[in-house]
């Protein structure tokens, strides 16, 4: 069990604390070469971008298929990390999402776990133990550029799990929708994107930077998370402006789309309830294409809506001239999966141009036991992969890489 006091936890200029009221920075790690040796830094030739409404993979504008795996960089075992990233470039993806976030307010409950940073009263600190800090997440960007894979990392999480926006305001203060405008929060956590992203930014693995998973603020007006994500996504690129920037977000969209969308109506998914305007924040010119994310039972819709939700962020994809990408759907195990997501995959591949989708989630059996997956996993060498996963994967590769749709 490790405890903050003999955790290799460092803060700005040696060991100091930081304090809740200073403005806190990180170190830089002088213990990087290990990660150099591992992380090709020679060229950004290969960092992937945009082209119009389409993503450019390694020089090469295409259509992919990806998927999501939060875990890959909180697995605490080296054999499990390169099993399943083995497995993902078998089945033909070409990035993946993996949560680039991980803080507890209080390490001695994190025996055990993985994280990358803890933030409590007595300042900000960030976890270079080989064992379960950042090294594991420095293991997974080293195996996927091994196998040609490119990861998206988001940097926040809106939930309080590994490291979400209640850790910010434990420590500083306020509640979770005060977040956005905290800030002596926004301070800590422009602390940890400078970390996360001067770490990483050489590195062709990455695919891009993502603000927050899922970020919401109910009840706010929409322009909270917009001058949110237009701030944030400036700062990472004054750090970074070789890389892609995303919101995240899941896509809600609001009266700012009536004219802009087919089948445009006034339930939940198109109130802005959730403070998010999907087509203000695509229009942002720091974030370089927009995400949505669908679940349309847990939403109170049916599976054919599914396709009408995809039309829509296509359509408004199309009027920005931006690329914009499904980056999260999913259907829980015991559902006929292929059945309800296949028209989705359909709707994807011949009527849109939606640049790409990421299934959630890849599920495997790990050589050491881990079950870091939920019911939605979609398991190595099942059935469902094989039509979802590795079938889809090829159908998009195969796609012409036009936007006309």
């Amino acid at each position: 069990m490790y405890f903050l006091s003999s955790l290799l936890l460092f803060a700005v200029a040696a060991v100091d604390v930081l304090h809740v009221h200073g403005a806190p920075t990180p170190l830089e790690d002088t213990k990087s070469s290990e990660l150099d040796r591992r992380i090709d830094t020679t060229s950004f030739s290969r960092i992937s971008t945009t082209s119009k409404r389409l993503f450019q993979l390694a020089g090469k504008t295409q259509y992919f298929a990806g998927t999501n795996a939060w875990w890959l960089g909180h697995l605490p075992s080296n054999q499990d990390v390169d099993t399943a990233v083995a497995q993902m470039a078998a089945t033909g993806y070409k990035v993946l999402r993996v949560w680039g976030f991980g803080t507890t307010n209080d390490a001695s409950k994190s025996s055990g776990d993985v994280y990358y940073q803890v933030l409590n009263s007595s300042g900000q600190y960030f976890n270079y133990n080989p064992s379960n800090g950042i090294a594991r997440l420095d293991y997974a960007v080293a195996a996927a550029q091994k196998k040609g894979l490119q990861l998206i990392l988001p940097l926040l999480n809106n939930y309080d799990d590994l490291g979400g926006i209640n850790t910010y305001t434990n420590v500083y203060g306020g509640d979770h929708n005060g977040f956005y405008t905290n800030a002596k929060a926004q301070a800590a956590y422009k602390a940890y994107i400078k970390f996360i992203v001067n770490r990483y930014k050489s590195s062709p693995a990455i695919f891009s930077w993502e603000l927050c998973n899922e970020p919401v603020c109910p009840g706010c007006g929409a322009s909270v998370i917009t001058k949110w994500a237009s701030d944030t996504s400036a700062y990472i690129k004054s750090l970074d402006p070789h890389h892609m920037v995303s919101l995240g977000d899941e896509g809600w969209l609001t009266a700012t789309s009536a004219g802009t969308v087919p089948n445009y109506d006034q339930s939940h998914a198109y109130t802005g309830y959730n403070g998010v305007d999907f087509q203000r924040n695509l229009a942002i010119p720091t974030l370089d294409y927009g995400t949505f994310h669908m679940y349309y039972d847990l939403w109170g819709y049916n599976a054919s809506w599914g396709s009408t939700w995809i039309a829509q962020h296509n359509a408004i994809g199309k009027a920005l001239n931006k690329p914009v990408m499904l980056e999260e759907y999913a259907v829980k195990e015991g559902s006929d999966r292929v059945g309800i997501m296949g028209p989705w995959q359909e709707t994807v591949v011949k009527k849109t141009s939606v640049a790409a989708d990421m299934l959630w989630q890849f599920g495997t059996v790990f050589p050491s036991g881990s079950r870091p997956l939920d019911d939605y996993a979609v398991y190595w060498n099942s059935s469902t992969l094989a039509v979802l996963g590795a079938q889809h994967a090829r159908e998009m590769a195969a796609k012409r890489a036009v936007a006309t749709l």
